[in-house]
């Protein structure tokens, strides 16, 4: 089959690999009709993430149809079109039965749990097409992918639903969701939401929904901001105005009841904190940039609530610990568990009170997918999603 592989930073090419089988009973066996680039993809793009290998298939935002089913599957039927969450789940450890699925404990084989066992204190859970810190799996940027626990993961959708209308139940959608509903958003509450990417914007639209009066959308790129405002968010560009001071005006001194980085790792902007981090991460003395989550930290009001669904991998140093702790914020972060939302978001779509399409940017064939990462990387004004069509 063709699909997408990692050989080294900003090289990923399309090749030719072996077709996937069923190597336990619970497998299933998806031949992928759409798949995304995430943002977090650009991180292994940038290969910020440890532990990839030359080959590795990439992606994990992929739907399809069940071409074949292990014997120990009750669940999927041949021919049934599913949506897959990116992360692996087993559905019966301590974790799934808490319905953290992100959180599993045997979706990570125990030859690749113990990398991630040192860096973070407890294995990471399994994870499509994300480095061999979350378990090595091939990804779905492919034609066909093989799906581990497939009894517990894909939800099946509905004749006549479009793909592009339930694609993003794979991961941004669920994630912007939990990040909002980590805000623990109360009547009259303003959130703010740092970075306008397809999770951020997926975080305004949830917050709505979950009942916050009003939003502010931080970002720099115009059409992102744009669609931040058809969302119905207030917006502030952070190449214009200093944004906690923007904050404090915005909110009558307090600040936003709620906070959201849907940043992560590779902050932008020209300040002193993250030229300092970009430069340690050139000569590899740090990993991260959180320069958004320490503006985060420093603008949400005093006993509010701060959610970071932006992914981060390694150390961060210059953190305001002491601001976080002497306003007694609150912190809810993590990976998402896409298993717990996916019934839910699904009914939301099919009622119409969630749309998801207007975030599409490009799309293009799995053939051009290395094109499709070069753009998402470097014309981010314009470029706010691609599905690839295998």
């Amino acid at each position: 089959m063709r699909a997408l592989t990692w050989h080294g930073r900003h090289d990923v090419r399309v090749d030719t690999v072996p077709d996937p089988k069923i190597v336990n009973p619970r497998d299933a066996i998806i031949k992928i009709t759409s798949t995304a680039i995430c943002g977090s993809d650009l991180h292994l793009y940038d290969h910020y993430i440890p532990t990839l290998k030359s080959g590795d298939v990439l992606g994990h935002e992929f739907m399809g149809e069940v071409v074949e089913v292990g014997p120990g599957n009750p669940k999927l039927k041949v021919g049934e079109r599913v949506v897959v969450p990116f992360v692996i789940a087993c559905g019966q450890c301590y974790f799934c039965q808490k319905q953290q699925f992100s959180a599993c404990d045997n979706s990570n084989p125990a030859e690749t749990a113990d990398m991630s066992e040192v860096l973070y204190g407890y294995p990471m859970t399994g994870a499509f097409g994300y480095s061999h810190l979350t378990g090595g799996y091939a990804g779905g940027q492919a034609q066909y992918a093989r799906v581990p626990y497939s009894d517990v993961g894909p939800i099946a959708i509905p004749d006549g639903v479009e793909d592009e209308k339930v694609l993003f139940l794979s991961d941004i959608l669920p994630t912007g969701w939990m990040a909002a509903e980590n805000c623990d958003i109360e009547p009259g509450d303003t959130v703010a939401v740092w970075g306008c990417g397809p999770v951020g914007l997926f975080a305004i639209q949830s917050a709505f929904v979950l009942g916050a009066e009003r939003v502010i959308a931080i970002d720099h790129y115009p059409h992102r901001l744009n669609l931040a405002k058809f969302l119905g968010a207030q917006v502030v560009n952070f190449d214009e105005v200093n944004v906690r001071e923007a904050l404090v005006e915005m909110t009558g001194g307090i600040g936003p009841d709620a906070c959201i980085d849907a940043v992560g790792m590779e902050s932008h902007g020209f300040t002193i904190d993250n030229v300092a981090d970009q430069v340690k991460a050139a000569v590899g003395l740090g990993t991260d940039r959180p320069h958004a989550l320490r503006q985060v930290i420093l603008a949400c009001r005093k006993g509010g609530r701060v959610s970071i669904p932006g992914v981060y991998g390694g150390m961060a140093d210059k953190f305001p610990i002491g601001a976080l702790m002497e306003k007694g914020l609150s912190v809810k972060s993590g990976q998402t568990h896409v298993q717990k939302y996916l019934p839910k978001l699904l009914g939301m779509i099919l009622d119409g009170k969630l749309d998801t399409t207007f975030l599409i940017s490009h799309r293009l064939p799995l053939e051009e997918a290395p094109h499709g990462y070069k753009i998402f990387k470097e014309e981010q004004n314009d470029v706010t999603k691609v599905v690839l069509k295998p």
